[in-house]
């Protein structure tokens, strides 16, 4: 039987064909037929969005092989091989990478740990006060950083305000969130699509006529519009929160944080402690074979030496259990009386031989989540020893408002974007992951130290001045003013150079300089324009905001479906196209794609949704909820604001 993806592989492919036969041209044709690969590979996730960009990247290239375009009937390639890598070191590129430095830089001095407390300052436990400074901040520094770095950043400031203030995740992520991807549209350094939109002007001029040269935008163009939108997002939340924002009980203050988990995930799990004696059955046995069968989790080991173990490099699947052992348990109480009396064990009245190492001061349960960027992604726990290597036994993996328990198979569960993992961590090894892209570690109200260098905040404050002071009292370009701001974090040691590779988000760059040549292409071969002509067809009589609209919805579509970057590679070369035939402004039309691409609250496809989805225990019905009413509101501001500005 046909799976869905082969079927709609198949409708791409068929309504491929027609368009080949209405297509002027036969590059416009080809060209279509690649447009239609790259979102069909986008919208069904049948790769990675980095590998379909990449992909999309290599045809373009083998097309300029003179025995593969004269096969096409092509008189040359689509794009000019000599261009196809220019992504790579252009402007836009260096300019996210040098965001993403600088924003990490800004972190490690503790700069979030300052905010967070003042926050619980001046916000006190009101939900309807919190929201709308926590709000505010995040608006504020996704303005000049990637939207999905400040959300990261912004998991542990909201999870330490909910435990103080007693206010649930649930009610204040979102929130969050989405204000978040509406900072980005403050400034043209905010989002990739902003930091995008010049290059691609500058791309598209190579096809216009001297009359129709659009000028570039400038640091601050977009701010009135991100104003009105981050302005409205709060009010929203702040006015309909109650209604469209998830119900859940409001925890406590002194709530412990294994109450918390039992809470929010439904796991009725408690610490045991059993003893091993010579004549039971379990010795000789490794964890593997019975933690999921009874559904156990061993979270620490006394040998026959008293030596305990615990944490990174100790306990691990093929320990082997032996007479005179005990065992640290975590598991439910009817499972745990089915383990003991299955194997005669002998089950302590209290913690006593692990008293000091499983003590709340040193272990606890925590929860961690798989952030867009890890490289677990795609692999098990099984893989990568999840308990061995990084100390930290699952227990429960939460994904799209379910929670998968001990027992279930969860360590066979390939991970994904967005997955929140129930984890029993020693402290010291929760304090690793502090700086390892792969984790954002989310439970924080725990004692350790913080592992920030303050004394780096003049430094960072310094040069990050001096990037804003290059990019808007200069002439020089974007990315040198950004990257100066980065090395200089960098030689004053704010971030050491692997610190600073490891906030880059390499698929990030990769996804982005791959789709370049493809925006190049849709102009060269006159794909754009074609689409103009056939869209101005439909729309060209209507009031120049009925066409301005049209292409905002559109763009809002597409950015449900794919990439916001991709999105705006594709539209932004038609909508300059549409400009030019209607008479009107390319570069205005160009702006509003690149901000309309912004507008993807509907469903968790934005990576920002994703990254809060987990944490928050959020459905997709709860994006559907909030986000619904979201998109209209940001259409109608964005063309308000639009039809006032320009």
């Amino acid at each position: 039987m046909l799976n869905k993806k082969v079927i709609v592989a198949l409708i791409f492919s068929a309504f491929a064909l027609w368009l080949s036969t209405v297509a002027p041209s036969v590059a416009i044709a080809w060209m279509l037929s690649i447009l239609l690969l790259t979102i069909y590979l986008f919208a069904f996730e049948v790769v990675e969005v980095d590998e379909a960009a990449i992909t999309v990247m290599v045809i373009l290239g083998l097309i300029s092989l003179p025995m593969v375009h004269t096969m096409m009937g092509l008189d040359s390639g689509l794009v000019d091989s000599e261009k196809l890598f220019t992504g790579f070191s252009s402007n836009a590129v260096m300019s996210i990478i040098a965001v993403m430095i600088i924003g990490a830089g800004l972190d490690k001095t503790g700069l979030m740990a300052k905010v967070a407390s003042f926050i619980l300052k001046v916000g006190g436990r009101s939900e309807t006060r919190i929201i709308p400074i926590v709000s505010s901040a995040v608006g504020f520094i996704s303005s000049f950083m990637q939207n999905v770095g400040a959300a990261a950043l912004f998991i542990p400031v909201v999870n330490r305000i909910s435990v103080r203030s007693g206010v649930p995740m649930s009610r204040l992520l979102m929130p969050m969130g989405f204000t978040a991807i509406l900072g980005g549209t403050m400034t043209m350094v905010g989002s990739s699509p902003l930091i995008l939109l010049n290059d691609l002007i500058l791309t598209t001029n190579q096809g216009l006529t001297a009359e129709n040269q659009m000028d570039t935008w400038g640091l601050f163009s977009v701010t009135p519009i991100g104003i009105a939108l981050v302005i409205t997002g709060i009010l929203y939340f702040v006015i309909a929160g109650k209604y469209v924002l998830p119900v859940a009980k409001v925890k406590k203050e002194t709530t412990s944080v294994i109450n918390h988990i039992k809470e929010i995930y439904g796991i009725d799990y408690d610490l045991f402690e059993v003893g091993v004696p010579t004549d039971s059955s379990l010795v000789g046995m490794t964890l593997d074979q019975v933690e999921t069968i009874y559904k156990i989790r061993v979270i620490a080991v006394r040998d026959t030496e008293d030596h305990n173990l615990i944490g990174h490099g100790s306990v691990e699947r093929g320990t082997e259990i032996q007479a005179g052992m005990t065992l640290g348990l975590l598991t439910s109480i009817e499972n745990l009386e089915s383990f003991v009396a299955g194997f005669g064990l002998e089950l302590s009245n209290k913690i006593e031989k692990f008293s000091d190492v499983l003590s709340t001061q040193n272990c606890g349960t925590a929860e961690v989540v798989i952030p867009p960027n890890s490289s677990l992604i795609g692999k098990t726990a099984r893989d990568v020893w999840l308990r061995k290597t990084y100390g930290l036994a699952m227990v429960a993996l939460h994904r799209g408002g379910k929670t998968m328990k001990e027992g279930e198979g969860i360590r066979d569960v390939e991970f994904q974007s967005g997955d929140t993992l129930v984890v029993y961590v020693a402290w010291e090894d929760l304090d690793r992951l502090t700086d390892n892209p792969d984790f954002i570690a989310i439970t924080n109200n725990y004692p350790h130290q913080e592992e920030s260098r303050p004394e780096k905040v003049k430094w960072a404050g310094l040069f990050f001045g001096l990037a804003l002071f290059l990019v808007l009292f200069t002439d020089i370009k974007l990315s040198i003013a950004l990257l100066t701001g980065a090395l200089g974090m960098i030689l004053t040691k704010v971030l050491n150079i692997e610190e600073a590779y490891r906030a880059v988000s390499w698929k990030t760059v990769f996804l982005l300089a791959s789709l370049i040549p493809l925006g190049l292409a849709v102009s060269k071969t006159g794909t754009a324009l074609w689409i103009a002509q056939e869209t101005v067809a439909v729309v060209g009589d209507m009031a120049p905001w009925i066409i301005l609209t049209a292409i905002a919805v559109l763009a809002t579509f597409f950015t449900l479906v794919m990439s916001n970057v991709g999105a705006t590679i594709l539209l932004v070369p038609i909508a300059v196209n549409i400009a030019i035939q209607v008479g009107a402004d390319p570069a205005i039309y160009a702006l509003t794609v690149a901000i309309a691409t912004s507008n993807s609250f509907l469903i968790p496809t934005h990576q920002v949704n994703a990254l809060i989805m987990g944490p928050g225990g959020y459905k997709v019905t709860d994006f559907i909820k909030a986000g619904g009413i979201m998109t209209i509101l940001f259409l109608v501001v964005m063309m308000v604001m639009m039809s006032l500005i320009f």
